[in-house]
C-alpha cells in the first residue's frame, strides 16, 4: 500500500512537467520556489544507555574473548536457504564458529551436574561425620593465620558475589526503565509515521502549486514582451545603429562648431584688422617726417652725414609686422554654412533615435495577438494539472494508511499493559535470583561478623562462645543455601548466555556494521526464484539492483521515498517529468512570431543631403596656414622703445641744434606710438582675446576640414549599412532573439523540472522515520534494552554463581574455627617427649 502510494504522488507530480534540451540554453532569471514543507520528526532513534554503559563495554569486551570470529555470512546463508549441513563442513564451521559458547556453556553445564551432586555427596558425608562433620578440631601452630587467610578469602570472594548481584540487579532494573520508557519512543515513532502521512500530501501540493510561480514569470515576461524581447531586438541592431546615429549626430555638432569657429574668425580678424591699419598709418606718417627731417641739409655735414645714413637705412623697420588686412575673408564658406544650418540635423538624428527606440512598442503591438494565445495554453496547462490532480485517488489511500497506521498504535496501546505486566513478572524472576545470592551472602557476612567478632583465641575449641559458635552456623547455612540454589542459577545463566550472547554476535552487531544487509541481500536467498528480494516484492522485477542496506542507508539520512526505493525503475521521472507535451505549443506560437521594423528610418535623404552640403561648404580650402602665419608675428617688425632710444642715442651724436631737437622729437613720437597704439595690441583684453579666438577657431577648422568629404562619406555609409540591417537582415535578428526568448520561457520550466526533481529525490515523503523504526526495533529495543541488559544480567549473575565454588570451600574451612567443638586436642607438658590426649 505504501509503495503505490509513492507511485501515485510521484506520478501526480510527473505530469505537471516535462524534459527538453534546447540548442541555447540561455541563463533564465532564477526562480525562487521556496522551501518544500516539511516538519521535524520526534525520533532520535540513538539509546545513551548512561552509567550502565561501562557495564555494557565490559560484557561486550568478554563476548569477543568468547567469540571472536567474524560474523559467518555463509553459514547464515545457507541456513536461510536450508542448505545447512549438505556439505560436511558446515558443522565443522559452525561449531567452529560457536565454539567459546559451546566449551562456556559445557562449563555451566558441568556446574549444573556436579554442584548439586557434591552438595549431596559433601552432605552424607558430613553426616558420616567425615568432610569437616565431625565437631573435633585439631590443634595447629598456625590456626591463627590459616582463619585469618580463609576469613579474608571468603570476604573477598563475597565482595565479587556482592558486585556481580549488583550488575545483575542494575541490568534487571535498567531492562524494566527501559521497558517502562518505551511506551514514549514507540508514541514517538508513530507520531512520525503519521506526520510523513500527512505531510506527503500537503508536499505534493506544494510541488504542484509551484507551477504558478514558474507560470507568473512566463506570464510576467509575455506581458513585458517590449523590454524582454524588443530590448533584446533592439541592443542586438543597436551595436550598428547607435554608432551610426552617434557619428551623424557627432556630424551635426561639428557643422554648429564650424559655423561659430567662422564667425569667430570674421570678427576676430575685424578687431585685428582695426588695430594694426590705424598702427600702420602713423607708423608710415612719423616714417615720412622722419625721412624728410633727413633730406634736410644739415645730414650733408661732414660729422652728420654718416649717423643720417645709419638712421635713414633703419627707417624701412618702422612697420607693422603682422598684417591681417591682407588675409582671405571666410564670409563665402560662413554663407554655405549657415544654409547647410536651415536644415536642423540634429532633429533629424533625433527622430532616428526615436524610431529605433521604438522597437519595443512596435513588438508589443505586433505580437499582441500571439502572446494571447500563449497566454491561453498557460492557462490550459494550470486547468490540466487541477483536472489530473482531482482524478488520482490520493487522499484515499493515505485515508486507508492512516486507519492501518491507526489500528496498529491502538494494538500497540492495547497489549502494551500486557508487555508491562510480563516484564513485571520477568523482573520479579530475576530479582527472586538475586535475592537468593543476598541470602547466600547475608550468611556469609553474618557468620563473618559473628565469627570475627566472637572469636576468642584463648577459648579452647570446646569452650567457644555462642555468638562465634552462631558465626560458624551461618557459615555453614550459607554452604547449604549455596548447594541448593547454585545449580538453579546457573541454568537461567547458561540459558540467558547462549541466547543474549548469539543475539548480540548474530544480530546486534551484524546490524550495526551492516552486514546483516548483506546476507539478506543475498541472491536467491529469502526466494529461491528472485535475485532481489525487495525489487521482487516492489516492482515484480528482481533483477532491479535494490537492496536493503541501500534502502536502509538513504532513509537513516532522510532522503525521499523515490531516492530511496529507485522507484526511477518503475517509473522513470525523466519520462514523466516531460515537458514537451506542454512547451511544444508554447515554442510553436513564439516560432510565429514575425515583427517588421521596416517603418524605422535612421535618417532621410535630407539629412544626408545636408551632411553632403556641409562637405562641400569650401572650409577645407580656407589658407590656415596663413591665418597661423600671422597669428604667431609680433605687431611691428622692431621694439620700437629700442628703436626710439637708439635714434636718440644716435642725435646726440649730432653737432647741437636744430637737426638733433628734430631727431628727438621724432624719438618722443615714436615712444608714444609704442605706449598708445603697439602695447595696447599687445596687452588689452580686446585684443588678446580676438587673437586667442582666432588661433583657436582656425586650428578648429583645420581639424574639421581635414578629410571632411571622407569623413561624411563614412558616416552616410555606416547610415546605409544600419538601415540596410533593419530592413534586409533585422528579420534574422528577429529570430535569433525570439529563439532565445522561446529558450528563456522554456527555461522556467525547465528549471520547475529540476527543483521538482531534486525535491522528489531528496524532499518528497523523506523516509526517515522507515529508518526509525528499524533502528527503534533493533538496535534500541532489541539490542540496547534487551541484549545489553540481559547479557549483563547473566554476566553479573554467572560471575557471583562461579565463585560460590571458592566462598563454600572457604566456608566450610573457616566454620571449624567459629564453631563450638565437642572434642579438642591437649597438649601435655609432663610428658617428656610430648603426647597429645584426647579429651572427650
Amino acid at each position: 500500500m505504501a509503495v503505490e502510494l509513492c507511485l501515485l504522488l510521484l506520478l501526480f507530480c510527473g505530469s505537471t512537467i516535462s524534459e527538453v534540451q534546447p540548442i541555447y540554453k540561455p541563463p533564465p532569471g532564477t526562480l525562487d520556489f521556496g522551501f518544500v514543507p516539511s516538519k521535524t520528526y520526534d525520533t532520535g532513534a540513538y539509546h545513551e544507555p548512561g552509567a550502565i554503559g561501562v557495564l555494557f563495554k565490559i560484557v561486550h569486551a568478554f563476548l569477543y574473548l568468547v567469540q571472536p570470529n567474524t560474523f559467518p555470512q555463509d553459514l547464515i546463508r545457507k541456513l536461510a536457504q536450508q542448505q545447512f549441513g549438505n556439505t560436511q563442513g558446515d558443522y565443522q564451521k559452525a561449531i567452529y564458529y560457536e565454539i567459546g559458547f559451546i566449551v562456556s556453556a559445557a562449563l555451566g553445564l558441568l556446574f549444573i551436574l556436579l554442584l548439586p551432586l557434591v552438595g549431596l555427596c559433601f552432605c552424607m558425608c558430613r553426616c558420616c561425620d567425615n568432610c569437616g562433620g565431625e565437631m573435633h578440631q585439631r590443634q595447629k601452630k598456625n590456626a591463627d593465620c590459616q582463619r585469618s587467610c580463609f576469613a579474608t578469602f571468603l570476604f573477598v570472594a563475597s565482595l565479587i558475589i556482592s558486585v556481580g548481584v549488583l550488575c545483575a540487579y542494575a541490568a534487571n532494573q535498567h531492562l524494566t526503565n527501559q521497558v517502562r520508557g518505551a511506551k514514549k519512543l514507540v508514541n514517538s515513532n508513530f507520531k512520525d509515521l503519521k506526520i510523513f502521512l500527512n505531510d506527503t500530501p500537503a508536499q505534493i501540493d506544494y510541488l504542484v502549486n509551484q507551477y504558478n510561480t514558474t507560470k507568473d514569470k512566463a506570464l510576467s515576461d509575455l506581458n513585458n514582451v517590449g523590454p524582454v524581447l524588443g530590448t533584446r531586438v533592439q541592443e542586438q541592431l543597436g551595436k550598428e545603429v547607435r554608432p551610426a546615429l552617434d557619428a551623424a549626430l557627432t556630424m551635426a555638432g561639428a557643422i554648429r562648431e564650424t559655423k561659430e569657429a567662422l564667425e569667430n574668425v570674421s570678427v576676430s580678424v575685424e578687431v585685428l584688422q582695426e588695430g594694426t591699419e590705424r598702427l600702420h598709418a602713423n607708423l608710415t606718417d612719423v616714417k615720412m617726417h622722419l625721412s624728410n627731417t633727413l633730406n634736410d641739409s644739415a645730414c650733408n655735414a661732414a660729422q652728420a652725414a654718416s649717423t643720417c645714413n645709419i638712421i635713414r637705412n633703419s627707417l624701412d623697420q618702422l612697420d607693422i609686422n603682422a598684417n591681417f588686412s591682407g588675409l582671405p575673408g571666410v564670409s563665402s564658406q560662413l554663407a554655405k554654412i549657415n544654409d547647410v544650418l536651415k536644415i536642423d540635423l540634429s532633429s533629424l538624428v533625433q527622430k532616428g533615435y526615436a524610431a529605433f527606440n521604438d522597437t519595443p512598442d512596435l513588438v508589443v503591438n505586433q505580437t499582441r495577438n500571439i502572446l494571447s494565445d500563449i497566454k491561453s495554453v498557460l492557462e490550459s496547462i494550470g486547468s490540466n494539472i487541477t483536472t489530473f490532480t482531482r482524478a488520482l485517488p490520493v487522499q484515499k489511500i493515505l485515508a486507508d494508511l492512516m486507519v492501518y497506521l491507526t489500528q496498529s498504535e491502538a494494538y500497540v496501546q492495547d497489549y502494551f499493559p500486557v508487555v508491562e505486566q510480563y516484564d513485571f513478572y520477568r523482573w520479579l524472576g530475576c530479582l527472586i535470583l538475586c535475592c537468593m545470592l543476598v541470602l547466600i551472602l547475608v550468611f556469609y557476612y553474618l557468620g563473618l561478623l559473628c565469627g570475627t567478632c566472637g572469636y576468642d583465641k584463648h577459648a579452647s575449641p570446646t569452650t567457644r562462645g555462642c555468638i562465634s559458635n552462631t558465626g560458624g552456623n551461618f557459615l555453614m547455612a550459607g554452604v547449604g543455601f549455596s548447594f541448593l540454589f547454585s545449580w538453579l542459577l546457573m541454568i537461567v545463566v547458561v540459558l540467558t548466555f547462549v541466547t543474549g550472547g548469539n543475539v548480540e554476535k548474530l544480530v546486534c552487531e551484524p546490524f550495526e556494521d551492516k552486514n546483516l544487509f548483506k546476507v539478506l541481500d543475498t541472491p536467491y536467498l529469502l526466494n529461491k526464484h528472485w535475485k532481489n528480494y525487495l525489487a521482487g516484492i516492489i516492482f515484480k522485477n528482481p533483477n532491479v539492483n535494490l537492496t536493503f542496506e541501500k534502502v536502509y542507508s538513504d532513509c537513516k539520512e532522510n532522503k525521499g521515498i523515490y531516492t530511496s526505493l529507485h522507484l526511477e525503475h518503475l517509473f522513470n521521472i525523466n519520462e514523466l517529468l516531460n515537458i514537451s507535451m506542454y512547451t511544444e505549443d508554447v515554442a510553436l506560437k513564439i516560432e510565429h512570431i514575425q515583427i517588421n521594423l521596416s517603418k524605422i528610418i535612421l535618417l532621410d535623404e535630407i539629412g544626408k543631403e545636408n551632411l553632403l552640403n556641409f562637405s562641400s561648404s569650401g572650409i577645407d580650402g580656407i589658407d590656415f596656414s596663413a591665418y597661423l602665419t600671422e597669428i604667431n608675428k609680433s605687431v611691428t617688425k622692431v621694439d620700437l622703445l629700442s628703436f626710439a632710444n637708439d635714434l636718440e642715442a644716435r642725435a646726440d651724436q649730432l653737432p647741437k641744434g636744430a637737426l638733433e631737437n628734430a631727431l628727438k622729437g621724432h624719438a618722443n613720437n615714436i615712444r608714444m606710438i609704442h605706449n598708445q597704439q603697439v602695447v595696447p595690441l599687445e596687452q588689452a583684453m580686446k585684443y588678446v582675446k580676438a587673437r586667442s579666438t582666432l588661433n583657436q577657431s582656425i586650428r578648429l577648422l583645420k581639424r574639421t576640414s581635414s578629410e571632411l568629404m571622407v569623413k561624411v562619406k563614412n558616416v552616410i555609409s555606416a547610415v546605409n549599412a544600419a538601415q540596410n540591417l533593419i530592413n534586409n537582415n533585422a528579420s534574422q535578428v528577429i529570430v535569433q532573439e525570439t529563439k532565445k526568448y522561446m529558450d528563456t520561457i522554456i527555461g522556467y520550466f525547465e528549471q520547475y523540472t529540476e527543483w521538482v526533481k531534486e525535491s522528489i529525490a531528496m524532499e518528497v515523503a523523506a523516509c526517515k522515520p522507515i529508518a526509525n523504526v528499524i533502528d527503534t526495533a533493533i538496535d534500541i529495543f532489541l539490542c540496547s534494552y534487551i541484549a545489553d541488559s540481559v547479557n549483563t544480567f547473566w554476566f553479573g549473575l554467572g560471575g557471583s554463581s562461579m565463585f560460590l565454588i571458592p566462598a563454600i570451600i572457604f566456608a566450610v574451612k573457616l566454620s571449624k574455627y567459629y564453631r563450638r567443638m565437642d572434642t579438642e586436642d591437649v597438649y601435655d607438658d609432663s610428658s617428656v617427649s610430648g603426647t597429645w590426649h584426647f579429651t572427650l
